[in-house]
């Protein structure tokens, strides 16, 4: 229960330094966000990558400096109970005009958490549910600062409309050729929306910032008309001799795989994170909440999320947790709730003598792809801490296994299950699994997915290392994801090679490796027999993805990108683009001359 009074003087001033904190966090958190034009501007990819790595370290640092002055100044960690009840309520009362009240209660979280022992973990000390609504706050925006813009056209006004949502952003390079894109706008928005007839509330309504990632803005908004509305994005990039509208998505699903779970978090300018929250599930009803906030950059509040989900799930659900299905891992330990989409990673204490690797590299592997643009190909892990599991939810058979191969972490206190350490990530069909039951139009389609996924890692210079058809897995869009990386590397790490002739009968007859290896040397040839052993699904691979068995083809990648290359990786077909089609259109034209 919380204290009827406010009496201890300490309370206000823990309060105000824990705002100060998060306001100093969200202050960084815009000022890189709102960079990222600039940078885009000047193609200054690097520049965009690094500070997408420093932005997802901004928030533990701001942390960890709070819980640092909180410490230094009032001894935070021996106050007693009720002084805490007090901070609270004080935090309540500083949140009242803030515009990211919901973030401010998540730093509140990190801090406390950092600083008290487990035992404090309830609602009286820390935000297990909102104490502040974000329902209205865009209500009382600065007029400057506008979640979105309404445009309100005609149908003879619709392509100057167009023209003035791009031209609204004011980007300062020029366009390639802004009429014709827009022109092309206007055909897929045709094609999209058919014949149609403007309601008396006809608008489109455009996000105020452009969303950042890898070489790309996007504008996002959506078209409204009487009851029908319609989300679309546009993709601005950098062509040959200006910027250029790259094409148009439309629909739900289009969008989706635009904020895939798979991808590098967008950089966004926004005063009302909210706001922006609300825009975007209009949009794509089906995505949660938690994964929105994650997509735009604010992860922490999409774990924050994502565990009151998975909190108000095991209250109204009744099945066990269990041995994920697929085969066993040699360095995690997976599990899950067959009800919940998701599974559960935890590293094992120790590993068979091929695995040489350690609990804290298997971290900083995973710490890797949090911080890399995971273009679309590599699943976002949510990684907690002392995270309680309902003992009696767990199978038997799954307890004995938690408690022999990873007994470092795992503790029984009463009713929970505690897991010190452990990553939860998307559930996906393991390939291998999707592979034994597909029907040859499936093993096409997933094989070449699979191949086009490991090209795409190689473009953002990854190398998975283990590229067994168990460590990818099939999302429910047919897109093939990697998902195991304790021994992904940089591809520019690497060194591939090919295998060297023998020199003798005696090293052609031998069954072992007759030729020196470097720790980081790759042999691409030697995929084939662990990759290609159905016929059916050789053959698939051969024809498409030959290529990966070479070394050439990864050396070569690697040396560009050493050069300072950065590729183009989108979030969408290449066919969609509009480059694409006028090149189509040419070639038939060529042909009927």
């Amino acid at each position: 229960m919380f204290p009827q009074k406010l009496t201890d003087s300490r309370a206000y001033d823990i309060a105000q330094a824990m705002l100060d904190g998060f306001k100093r966090h969200y202050t960084l958190f815009r000022e890189a966000s709102a960079g990222a034009q600039r940078r885009f501007e000047l193609a200054d990819w690097h520049g965009q990558q690094r500070a997408q790595r420093e932005r997802i370290e901004f928030y533990d640092l701001r942390v960890g400096e709070a819980a640092e002055r909180l410490q230094r100044e009032f001894q935070a960690a021996a106050l007693p109970k009720d002084v805490w009840q007090q901070v609270k309520l004080h935090y309540i009362g500083l949140l009242t005009n803030l515009y990211q009240p919901e973030l401010a209660e998540t730093f509140f979280n990190s801090v406390t958490t950092k600083i008290l022992h487990r035992s404090y973990f309830h609602n009286d000390f820390i935000f297990v549910r909102p104490a502040v609504s974000t329902e209205y706050i865009e209500n009382d925006e600065p007029a400057s600062l506008p979640t979105f813009r309404a445009y309100y056209p005609t149908l003879g006004t619709l392509r100057d409309t167009w023209l003035r949502i791009v031209n609204n952003f004011q980007l300062q390079v020029a366009f390639e050729d802004l009429e014709r894109d827009i022109d092309q706008v206007m055909a897929a928005v045709a094609a999209e929306l058919g014949e149609f007839r403007m309601r008396a509330n006809f608008q489109v309504q455009v996000l105020s910032s452009l969303f950042f990632r890898n070489k790309g803005a996007y504008v996002v908004g959506k078209v409204i008309n009487g009851f029908n509305e319609t989300p679309f994005a546009l993709p601005i990039m950098h062509g040959q001799r200006g910027l250029i509208v790259d094409t148009a998505l439309f629909g739900e699903d289009e969008l989706l795989l635009v904020f895939s779970f798979a991808r590098a978090y967008f950089m966004v300018n926004m005063e009302v994170p909210s706001a922006y929250v609300q825009f975007l599930r209009s949009m794509m009803p089906r995505k949660p909440r938690s994964e929105i906030y994650s997509a735009i950059g604010l992860q922490k509040q999409g774990k924050n999320l994502f565990y009151r989900d998975f909190l108000a799930h095991q209250r109204h659900s009744s099945d066990s947790f269990r041995i994920a299905p697929g085969i066993k891992g040699m360095v995690m330990l997976v599990f899950d709730l067959p009800s919940f989409p998701y599974v559960f990673k935890v590293i094992k204490d120790f590993f068979p003598p091929q695995k040489e690797t350690t609990r804290e590299l298997v971290k900083r592997k995973y710490l890797i792809v949090k911080q890399h643009d995971r273009v679309g190909r590599m699943a976002d892990t949510l990684e907690y801490s002392n995270v309680a599991f309902p003992r009696a939810r767990f199978s038997d058979e799954l307890v004995a296994e938690l408690k022999h191969f990873c007994a470092s972490l795992v503790e029984e206190d009463g009713a929970s299950l505690v897991i010190r350490h452990v990553y939860i990530e998307r559930r996906m069909i393991p390939l291998n699994i999707y592979l034994a039951d597909a029907t040859p139009q499936q093993i096409e389609q997933v094989v070449i997915e699979y191949g086009n996924a490991i090209k795409d890692l190689v473009r953002a210079n990854i190398f998975p290392g283990d590229m067994l058809w168990k460590n990818f897995g099939v999302t429910r869009h047919g897109k093939v994801v990697f998902y195991d990386y304790d021994e992904i590397e940089y591809l520019t790490d690497c060194n591939f090679r090919k295998v060297p002739a023998p020199r003798n009968e005696e090293e052609e007859m031998s069954g072992e490796v007759w030729y020196a290896v470097g720790p980081k040397d790759v042999f691409p040839e030697t995929f084939e027999p662990f990759l290609l052993g159905n016929p059916a699904v050789r053959a698939v691979f051969m024809r498409h993805h030959a290529d990966l068995l070479d070394a050439a083809f990864w050396q070569g990648h690697k040396e560009q990108i050493l050069a300072g290359y950065v590729h183009d990786v989108f979030p969408y077909d290449a066919h969609k683009r509009f480059e694409y089609r006028r090149k189509m259109l040419e070639a038939m034209e060529g042909s009927t001359a």
